[in-house]
């Protein structure tokens, strides 16, 4: 038996009436990054952190929201798979611990969600508040985002939401679990700042600071070590083993707006001045005008101060001088065609020209049938230069001994037929191709995008609703919890938050050289700086962060836009080995592409922004990285020359 609460509001900014300060500080934990996280990293986290009040499930970007959404379209689920699985692991502990959970697992079906969720409760024995939030149609011009029928708002758009539809479900239900639909990263992080801290619509100071807190834990482990540790880099190399019981963030933030973010103690991987450097830039753009739909944050003067092992300060963000976006970020799906791929691996003598052979007569076989589609198609060789940057000349580089390759070629078609015809003719290679291929594989899919559109807060509106389990047994008397009570104690571990006393640490703990990078020598640009590198649509995004900071003024003198477009150019090439054409295709792309950069003062670090550079987006590229993720370490390989 369930009971039943709904409400429908407009996104305009309403200030909130006489808001209650129910906290003087909360503790936000991150319990996922993305869709694929561990389960298990987010159980300990709850397990560990006495105190924690807010378990937030990050687990949606534009790659799974189009899946969903094609998901749903084919008659699959809508909302996050995983979900069941996450709740049955979490629910029980958070329960017993007074934690809430909030996720953007619900998608594009956080009804079909919230269902889920509360059978998984019933199986459980639990009395849970499930509410969700989510975007619906102007009343008066049809049904909903989602109905009792889980259909999707007409042409399946998506807006960024903002903290608001959160903060109004913690307010009116109280809940234990609040799922979904597409709200912005931050605001799942911000809302339930807003809500304990009694803060308002205009109280842009600490919205700033909450967005700061926000943006390091938005994306997990990243700010705790993972996706930081590297081998043969002495400022990053951390050993496999100090990656093993990685802990996910926290962060505690005051009333006044103090950020402290947290790992738990004596657990693995690092947390530092260096770790946040990093998070603090990934995929923001302008550092002066991150936003968000809550609020515009400037992040050019925010600093980090290691007090432990364990904890950071951060500190300097302010709203920017438009503190608030009027317009909200809107995401439409659109087909976009149909995308093909096929892989095949040569080895011994002569296996580059072999790929090269192979190469050409596909191209030349699709032309054949369909003029104008080798066109469509890209290629690059795993293992070799597959990730298309850094590497002038391929045929010079040929004459090495490489005895081990992959040809890869995708494609993206209008037509499926197109798709399906490259998938026949590149398993054509068994018998019509040069010698020795073999590991032959293929496939197709249709290809969505999401395209970007700016609409007004006034004609964006939410939803929230309520559903409440009424059971007859207690988590206590549920084998599964006594199960869960039994291999993990929640009381084991535990540890209590304490800010120390003795800011020393910051001082002796600190990873950055203590002298400035050799002048008058080519060096790579790892001796000097790391970096993170992200994607925004068809944009790239990766940071240059001084080991040394004072070396940031003459990186300045050498990363300019010229230098990056040059390091780029080549990701536009669509051949392991381009014709004077296709170099001259490349050129031309080449014009189109723009490079910002921005400087971020706090943290004497370098932003750089690569406008259309990512072959369309992660939803279309034809390229290995989609994400261009593996861009930022090809970038640090480059050699560089400081000025005295």
């Amino acid at each position: 038996m369930a009971t039943e609460l709904s409400e429908i509001h407009n996104s305009e900014i309403e200030l909130r009436i006489n808001p209650q300060r129910h906290k003087d500080r909360v503790f936000v934990g991150c319990g996922a990054g993305f869709g694929g996280d561990r389960p298990l990293a987010a159980f300990k986290l709850l397990q560990r952190v006495q105190g924690l009040d807010y378990l937030v499930l990050e687990c949606l970007a534009e790659r799974t929201l189009a899946d969903r959404y094609q998901a749903m379209e084919s008659g699959g689920h809508g909302y996050d798979p995983r979900i069941v699985e996450w709740m049955t692991l979490l629910l029980p502990l958070a329960m017993d611990k007074g934690v809430c959970l909030i996720t953007n697992m619900g998608a594009v079906d956080p009804i079909g969600a919230k269902k889920e969720v509360l059978d998984a409760a019933n199986k459980l024995g639990l009395d849970v508040v499930v509410a969700v939030a989510y975007e619906v149609l102007k009343p008066g011009l049809g049904s909903s985002l989602l109905g009792e029928g889980s259909k999707t708002m007409e042409g399946g758009a998506s807006t960024y939401l903002g903290a608001a539809p959160i903060v109004h479900c913690l307010e009116k239900y109280k809940p234990h679990v609040v799922i979904t639909s597409r709200v912005a990263d931050a605001a799942l992080f911000l809302a339930p700042m807003v809500y304990e801290l009694g803060w308002n619509w205009n109280d842009f100071k600490q919205l700033a600071q909450g967005s700061l807190a926000a943006h390091l834990l938005e994306c997990g482990c990243q700010l705790t070590g993972g996706y930081f540790m590297h081998p043969g880099d002495e400022y990053r190399d951390i050993s496999f083993e100090k990656l093993l019981d990685l802990s996910l963030p926290y962060a505690v933030i005051s009333y006044e707006g103090e950020v402290f973010v947290a790992k738990t103690v004596g657990s693995g991987g690092i947390l530092n001045y260096n770790t946040c450097a990093e998070q603090l830039l990934y995929e923001v753009g302008d550092p002066s005008a991150y936003i968000t739909p809550d609020v515009v944050v400037d992040f050019q003067d925010v600093y980090f101060k290691s007090l432990s092992e364990d904890i950071v300060s951060c500190k300097g963000a302010k709203p920017s001088e438009t503190a608030l976006p009027d317009r909200l970020l809107q995401l439409v799906p659109l087909e976009y065609g149909w995308k093909a791929w096929g892989e095949i691996s040569y080895g011994g003598r002569g296996c580059l020209k072999r790929a090269e052979a192979a190469e050409f007569l596909v191209r030349s076989w699709m032309d054949e049938t369909y003029p104008g589609t080798k066109d469509c198609l890209s290629s690059y060789i795993i293992g070799y230069n597959s990730l298309k940057i850094g590497i002038a000349d391929i045929h010079n580089l040929s004459e090495k001994q490489t005895l081990d390759i992959r040809l890869r070629m995708d494609g993206l078609f209008k037509q499926k037929e197109h798709a399906v015809h490259f998938s026949e003719e590149f398993m054509a290679l068994y018998t019509n191709g040069p010698a020795g291929g073999g590991g032959i594989c293929t496939g197709q899919k249709k290809e969505i995008i999401l395209q970007k559109e700016l609409v007004e807060r006034q004609n964006v509106y939410w939803k929230t609703a309520m559903s409440q389990t009424k059971t007859t047994n207690q988590c206590s008397q549920n084998p599964i919890c006594q199960d869960f009570n039994q291999i993990h104690s929640p009381r084991e571990h535990s540890h209590t938050f304490d800010i120390p006393k003795d800011n020393s640490f910051d001082e002796i703990n600190s990873s950055a050289l203590t002298s400035a990078a050799p002048s008058g020598k080519r060096i790579p640009l790892y001796e000097v700086a790391h970096s993170r590198a992200g994607d925004k649509g068809n944009d790239l995004n990766f940071s240059i962060i001084p080991h040394f900071p004072r070396d940031i003024d003459r990186l300045k003198m050498v990363i300019t836009p010229n230098w990056v477009k040059n390091i780029v150019s080549h990701l536009l090439d669509t051949s392991c080995f381009p014709s004077p054409e296709a170099i001259e295709h490349r050129n031309t792309l080449l014009d189109q592409v723009n490079i910002e950069l921005y400087e971020a003062k706090g943290i004497n670090s370098l932003n750089v922004v690569v406008r259309n550079i990512l072959d369309g987006g992660v939803n279309c590229s034809r390229r290995i990285d989609r994400h261009g993720k593996t861009l930022s370490d090809l970038v640090l390989c480059q050699e560089i020359m400081l000025p005295e």
